[in-house]
């Protein structure tokens, strides 16, 4: 970027004290509020307030309270639009909004918002109708309507804008994932030719494109993950899990267990199960998310590339435990869960206890406020039983079973 360009980008610091002027305003409103909230409740007290002087008193309150997320609306989703990145990813207040606002985004919220305080002044005019010139009352409804129709015609003009964004946005995406890590369709080395039997009759074209561009190492179903060798979990633990609703509810599923008792097969196999329920699902190792995020952090584009895994409702993350991490993976692999946090779901299997994870991690208050975040709206499964790496082999006559 040129040193005139850089200059005039930073120019746009000049509106930051406007915001700031706009929060003064806030703080106005504010004291508004509770003083117009101090005449209702000494008015009712003394008794002499009626019904109608009650209604138009809290009509007022609400007035205030619009015109403030008004304000709000503006103070925040215009900085952040035209200054500068206010750094929210992962905090729990998150608005839902701010996610995907622009100024186009923003002019209709703000269209939306003006119609509505209009109608509470409206509404303030039809209850003290009797006091209300009808000369009012006209020019109220024709101003309230004028409103109506230019958000109408904001939102009519926002749909192609948001279209060409949206086309936008995909060409970029499809330049990034061909820049992005790969992540192997094939990883086990064993079951790689096992066929995929969809279960039930969910497993239409649509749930086939879904499980395919999920990125599985294998395909694995659910019955045909053995529960009878389990000492742990019960049976309906797992039946449970297969009506895959905690991604409904952004939930999520850890799967903790020694080598060979099944994590990453029913890890799969819940992933299969959530693209048969219409669900956009992505896997990969752990080590391979750290890399994904590595390289798009070393792209400038970490924050673009986890708003961009918000469309997949259910994220695996498979194999925490086996290969310690470095800071910056173990970093990047804790903003992850963060950002997802009642946000969207996780798969995660390990073959540590959740309380051993500060090993892998090496650090341990990193890994506490990771598990905090992940365990606090998840179903933790321990599955015991032995490996069954090393005991199908015993099922071949004259072979030799070999312990890890």
């Amino acid at each position: 970027m040129t040193t005139l360009g850089c200059s005039l980008f930073a120019t746009r610091w000049l509106q930051a004290p406007l915001y700031f002027g706009l929060v003064a305003a806030q703080g106005v409103y504010v004291y508004k509020f509770f003083n117009e909230l101090w005449h209702l409740i000494h008015h009712v007290v003394s008794g002499h307030a009626d019904e109608t002087h009650v209604m138009l008193a809290v009509l007022k309150l609400v007035d205030v309270v619009m015109i403030a997320n008004l304000l709000i609306m503006v103070i925040v989703g215009g900085y952040e639009t035209f200054v500068s990145r206010i750094g929210l990813q992962g905090h729990r207040d998150q608005p839902e909004w701010l996610s995907h606002v622009n100024s186009n985004v923003l002019k209709v919220k703000l269209a939306t918002a003006i119609v509505g305080i209009s109608s509470v002044h409206l509404l303030q005019m039809f209850v003290d109708v009797h006091h209300t010139p009808r000369h009012d009352l006209l020019w109220g409804t024709v101003i309230h309507m004028a409103f109506i129709a230019s958000a109408a015609i904001l939102a009519y003009m926002s749909g192609p804008m948001a279209a060409q964004e949206a086309r936008v946005r995909g060409v970029l995406h499809r330049e990034e994932d061909s820049r992005a890590v790969v992540i192997p369709a094939q990883r086990d080395g064993g079951d790689a030719a096992e066929p995929y039997a969809g279960a039930g009759t969910g497993a239409g074209t649509g749930a086939e494109e879904r499980i395919e561009a999920a990125g599985f190492p294998a395909r694995k179903v659910l019955e045909m993950f053995d529960e009878g060798r389990l000492r742990a979990p019960e049976p309906h633990v797992i039946t449970r899990l297969g009506k895959v609703d905690f991604v409904t509810r952004k939930a999520n599923v850890v799967l903790l267990g020694a080598p060979g008792t099944g994590k990453t097969h029913l890890a799969v196999a819940l992933g299969a199960r959530a693209c048969q329920a219409g669900h956009q699902v992505l896997f990969a190792t752990a080590a391979e998310w750290g890399a994904r995020l590595a390289d798009a952090k070393a792209a400038g584009r970490l924050r673009k590339e986890l708003a961009r895994l918000d469309a997949y409702p259910l994220l695996v993350v498979d194999e925490i435990g086996y290969v310690p991490f470095d800071s910056e993976v173990a970093h990047l692999l804790f903003q992850l869960v963060s950002h997802r946090y009642e946000r969207a779901s996780l798969i995660v299997t390990s073959n540590l206890a959740l309380g051993r994870w500060g090993e892998v991690f090496g650090d341990g208050a990193a890994a506490s406020a990771m598990v905090d975040r992940l365990a606090h709206h998840a179903e933790v499964v321990a599955l015991d039983a032995d490996s069954y790496r090393t005991r199908r082999p015993a099922m071949v006559p004259g072979a030799t079973v070999f312990a890890e």
